[in-house]
């Protein structure tokens, strides 16, 4: 980190903070509830990159548990031990994850839907599974494997769908804007549009 640029910066410090905003963004859809955390990790990765997107984001998860209560339900080192905890280490991967993959080809809105699709299974993985060890092993509050899966993954992935797909949109109009870290080979203008 220590040979980053002044925009490098600034723009990790926007995310930081979009992901802390994110957080509290609540959008009630049935009978769930879905925040804007998601699509700005997602964004962190497509426009910041593999490196610092996870930069981003793990600075984020930094912050939150040196205590600031950037965290949906507060913060601190304690955190650690909340079943959703897993979720952030997942974003903080995710965020790796699209940016690396992002830079790979051409990034039409179909292919970054597709890297985001995977940063959603790294997310659901490694939410799903920190969820259930801490839940059954850590502080005792049980819960079976089925009620998680459906609860926590197959009824949360059509509006995370939703998520990845306006992030694939919203980072292709970045990328024409030229708000893209190590952005791909430039294209021409009209040949990108048609894409």
């Amino acid at each position: 980190m220590k040979n980053m640029k002044l925009r490098e910066l600034v723009l990790c410090a926007l995310f930081i903070a979009l992901v802390a905003v994110g957080a509290f963004i609540k959008i009630p859809v049935g009978t769930d509830i879905f925040t804007l955390q998601f699509l700005f990790t997602l964004l962190a990765g497509l426009l910041l990159g593999g490196r610092l997107g996870a930069a981003a984001v793990g600075g984020y998860m930094l912050l939150g548990l040196i205590g600031v209560p950037v965290f949906a339900e507060g913060g601190g080192p304690g955190y650690v031990f909340q079943p959703t905890f897993g979720y952030l280490i997942g974003f903080t991967l995710q965020a790796w994850l699209v940016g690396v993959l992002a830079r790979q080809g051409q990034p039409n809105t179909g292919r970054l839907l597709l890297v985001n699709l995977l940063g959603m299974a790294v997310v659901y993985a490694l939410g799903l599974t920190y969820f259930y060890v801490i839940s059954n092993f850590v502080i005792d509050a049980p819960i079976a494997l089925w009620t998680l899966i459906l609860y926590g993954g197959i009824l949360q992935a059509p509006g995370d769908f939703c998520l990845c797909l306006m992030a694939a949109v919203l980072a292709r109009r970045c990328l024409a804007a030229g708000i893209w870290l190590d952005a791909p080979v430039a294209e021409p203008l009209a040949a990108r549009e048609a894409a």
